[in-house]
């Protein structure tokens, strides 16, 4: 099958619910068989999750092996095979 794409895109505001959006949808694709791949590009290049402000970022997601990220990860882990 021909790879596809799905954009989903927004505001600069945080808790607007676009990676639950996207977490979602990688589910129901892999509930349809489907291969599912996330990717999240934000616009901050070094700058480490946990030292921003909540208000202006979210909630910080701690990985496995201790690195602090968006908060979006840990969705993406939880409703997909990721």
């Amino acid at each position: 099958m021909k790879t596809k794409f799905i954009f989903v895109t927004g505001g600069v505001v945080s808790s607007i619910g676009k990676g639950i959006v996207s977490a979602s949808i990688g589910a129901l694709l892999e509930a349809r068989g489907l291969k599912v791949s996330i990717m999240k590009q934000d616009p901050y290049i070094n700058v480490d999750a946990g030292t921003m402000n909540p208000f202006q970022h979210g909630e910080v997601f701690v990985t496995e092996d201790g690195a602090e990220t968006d908060l979006d990860l840990g969705h993406y882990e939880r409703f997909t095979s990721m």
